[in-house]
């Protein structure tokens, strides 16, 4: 075999999608979206979060349904921009996931290593960053088999965090004081600047925990009836997950004052030990542990797919593209984009981190994959697709205008971050790129230097 195999099923899918949203995020952020809101209203940014997400998944469920390929994001930039521009958009989004996607797996290392030290508070600074480090590899060697046996593994992986979820929310809500949920200040909803930037800076962070209802299309190389199940499975996962997250937060601002939950450092475990003691904490700690291992699992997976993409197409490094001999997963993608997530969580800080993924990401993937697809009804008027959003193309402009919003609440430096990543993406494309592409050998086949 020389292809990826369609062997994920809706269900697989779906819980792939599931482990990849939540993750440590929820479990990290909830004390700096109640911090950023300063009150109950933190709930308006869930919302704003889930908003984002159904409308943003009507564009990704519409692309991963025309184009199922390994790839995502690299394949629709590709096609919706044609031969003129296509090149130029997805080489930057490739440039950009370079950088990005082992970003995102250093936030689960080192989220996972923060939240180790409640049961072991001896845990120092560097012994933290041996800790994500070595999540890192431990991740790759659990990737490191057939696309079918990690469908099953997933499906696995999504019972034990769905579990953990339930029983926060059922413990919340049998405790639950209606006084510390519904208390609010007197200018909670006063709509000056300060309130807008707050809920600005609070959808980061929950944004940052939806982020991965997309992560089929990734896999679309690798999905059984990718034009049904990839739409299925982004609303499916956007739904389940928006529902647990709302809950969630209410238990905990139902259990823990919203005064002492910003505060907190490991805010499921101080939640749990309220309600039952230091066992039951230590209990849902070790849950928490296991759910990072499980989003780091699919967010590994995922990504380690868009370089294989890129390299088969001609437009990136060639060892990117090479399938493993006899499980036929690209493992040459995937231990090098190990390696860089390794570096990345021994030098990096949590909550820094969070803002540059969501940010550098809004313009050349969320946005311009939205503008694209309505350029494309618009030029394609007659043609079928297999999936269409409800009320185009309304959703796809209510993400343009949201994204936008979260792009501006960021602090200076990460906008400056985020346009240093265009424009030296830029300048590598027309100096390297673009120039390898144009040489041609005697046989009149294209090159591209490494």
């Amino acid at each position: 075999m020389t292809k990826l195999i369609r062997g994920l099923s809706l269900r697989q899918a779906v819980a792939i999608n599931m482990i990849d949203m939540v993750g440590i995020g929820p479990f990290i952020t909830i004390p700096f979206i109640i911090g950023a809101m300063n009150g109950p209203q933190c709930i308006l940014a869930w919302l704003l979060g889930a908003l984002l997400s159904f409308c943003d998944g009507c564009v990704w469920s519409e692309l991963g349904a025309k184009w199922p390929q390994a790839g995502g994001s690299y394949v629709f930039l590709q096609n919706l921009y044609g031969k003129k521009y296509g090149k130029l958009f997805s080489f930057l989004y490739i440039w950009q996931t370079t950088i990005q996607a082992p970003l995102v797996i250093a936030s689960g290392a080192i989220g996972f290593a923060q939240y180790l030290t409640y049961l072991i508070p001896s845990l120092g600074f560097y012994e933290k960053k041996m800790v994500a480090g070595s999540l890192v590899l431990f991740i790759t060697f659990l990737l490191y088999r057939k696309i079918t046996d990690i469908g099953k593994i997933s499906v696995f992986m999504w019972m034990i965090v769905g579990g953990t979820m339930i029983w926060l929310i059922v413990s919340g809500f049998t405790h639950f004081d209606s006084k510390l949920a519904f208390t609010y200040s007197k200018d909670a909803f006063d709509l000056t600047p300060i309130f807008f930037v707050g809920l600005g800076q609070a959808s980061i962070k929950t944004v940052y925990s939806f982020l991965g209802y997309y992560n089929v299309c990734h896999l679309g190389g690798e999905i059984v009836e990718p034009e049904k199940n990839i739409p299925r499975s982004i609303f499916i996962s956007i739904a389940g997950i928006a529902v647990l997250y709302l809950c969630m937060q209410l238990a905990v601002l139902g259990v823990i004052p919203w005064q002492q939950a910003k505060d907190s450092e490991f805010i499921v475990s101080t939640f749990f030990e309220k309600l039952y003691g230091t066992v039951a904490a230590q209990i849902a700690t070790a849950l928490v542990l296991f759910i990072a291992i499980t989003s780091l699992f699919a967010v590994m997976l995922g990504y380690s797919r868009v370089p294989y993409a890129a390299a088969t197409d001609g437009n990136y490094f060639k060892v990117f593209a090479k399938l493993h001999p006899t499980k036929n997963f690209p493992h040459y993608s995937l231990l090098i984009l190990a390696g860089v997530a390794f570096c990345f969580s021994l030098l990096f800080k949590m909550k820094e981190i969070i803002t540059a993924i969501i940010i550098m990401r809004i313009l050349i993937q969320f946005i311009s994959q939205s503008v694209g697809l309505i350029l494309l009804h618009y030029r394609n008027k007659e043609e079928k697709l297999p999936y269409k959003m409800p009320l185009f193309p309304l959703p796809a402009i209510v993400g343009i205008c949201v994204w936008i919003f979260i792009f501006c609440s960021a602090e200076w430096q990460f906008i400056l971050f985020a346009f240093g990543i265009i424009v030296s993406g830029i300048v590598l494309y027309f100096v390297f790129i673009n120039k390898a592409n144009r040489k041609i050998n005697s046989s009149g086949v294209e090159l591209l230097e490494d």
